[in-house]
């Protein structure tokens, strides 16, 4: 995948250049942009865990790349599936939420199975993660095309939707997610302006959604989290549109910290509810999200910014990286495999399968 830069799929935050992993460091967004070129799968676990690359499609991307990174460094050694193996166990551990990680890991390991040679473990890796990268960009393409189809039937005006963290091409393998729904609105002539919360404490929001639609030409009113109940209140805003980290049997979903209070207020003032997600985010194997394991992360990403204190020293923090919103909050989930409406345990299964 070569990296580029076009009004079609948004900025790309990672490029395979065959022998390294360059990802664009989040953390410096909007300020600096600076390329990471990584040559070891524990390179790209610590850039997961540091969050130099963020977005449950994109840490899966970017995984499947540090697999065959793996294989490559084990190339010279008699116990090279062995090797890749251990560099597969170690990048499950870099962030315990999104499943797309799990997923993606998952699909690495097929070709394992079948191949005779580390040279040929090497080709069969490679072409498998090039294959889930370019699979996300054209899952988020169609997912743009189906939420169009949705919102539109009931929109004959240009809309002003909200979003919550960032669920662009930078964290995805191109597009977006929901933001590239909204990118599919804009193209449209569907969209007249984006909310923009600005998320904290990452500010995801506020450094990397602003930046990526300011840098598409597609109008974004930043606000502060606490704003949203007012903004709703007023009536311009029809829908809100954020992405997941994990989809449960019944149509609960994992996402940034934040995502729920946004569900309960939309539910109050009659503001839709849509969830974008690739299917490799469906978890059809947790019942609910009670089961979903919640990531907690320092303090000091609450109690300072970029290492600024705001609040004192030694408070106690409660930092949950996402929070669970339940299904019947939910309007609508995208994925590539289609739509659901009020989504139930019911339809889930009959659109991904199990029990």
């Amino acid at each position: 995948m070569q990296a580029e830069t076009t009004r079609d799929i948004g900025v790309v935050a990672l490029e395979w250049r065959g022998d390294s992993l360059a990802l664009l460091d989040q953390r410096l967004l909007p300020g600096e942009e600076r390329w990471l070129t990584l040559s070891t799968a524990d390179e790209v676990f610590s850039a997961i865990r540091d969050m130099v690359v963020r977005g449950a499609p994109a840490i899966g991307i970017s995984a499947a790349y540090g697999v065959v990174l793996a294989a490559r460094s084990a190339l010279e050694s008699e116990d090279w599936l062995a090797r890749i193996e251990s560099a597969i166990e170690n990048l499950a551990e870099s962030r315990p939420t999104a499943v797309n990680l799990f997923w993606a890991l998952r699909r690495m390991r097929e070709p394992l199975a079948v191949v005779a040679s580390a040279l040929e473990a090497v080709e069969q890796l490679e072409r498998q993660a090039v294959r889930i990268h370019q699979e996300d960009l054209a899952a988020n393409l169609h997912m743009g095309a189906l939420a169009l189809e949705v919102i539109g039937r009931d929109a004959p005006e240009p809309i002003s939707v909200l979003t919550h963290c960032n669920t662009g091409a930078l964290a995805t393998g191109g597009y977006g997610t929901a933001l590239g729904v909204i990118r599919s609105l804009w193209k449209s002539g569907k969209l007249s302006r984006v909310y923009a919360d600005e998320t904290r404490p990452w500010l995801q929001g506020a450094r990397l959604t602003a930046w990526e639609l300011q840098r598409d030409g597609i109008p974004v009113t930043l606000n502060a989290d606490s704003a949203a109940a007012h903004l709703m209140a007023g009536g311009s805003i029809k829908w809100v549109i954020v992405g997941a980290d994990r989809i449960t049997a019944n149509g609960d979903v994992a996402n940034k910290i934040g995502t729920y209070g946004l569900a309960v207020l939309a539910r109050f003032h009659g503001v839709r509810f849509m969830v974008v997600a690739p299917s490799s985010t469906v978890d059809m194997q947790l019942a609910s999200g009670r089961d979903i394991p919640i990531e907690q992360r320092t303090g000091e990403e609450v109690r300072a910014i970029r290492g600024i204190a705001i609040a004192p020293e030694d408070v106690e923090v409660f930092n949950p990286v996402f929070d669970v919103t339940p299904a019947d909050l939910i309007d609508v989930i995208v994925t590539e495999k289609g739509v659901i409406e009020q989504p139930t345990q019911e339809k889930m299964v009959a659109l991904f399968g199990g029990k």
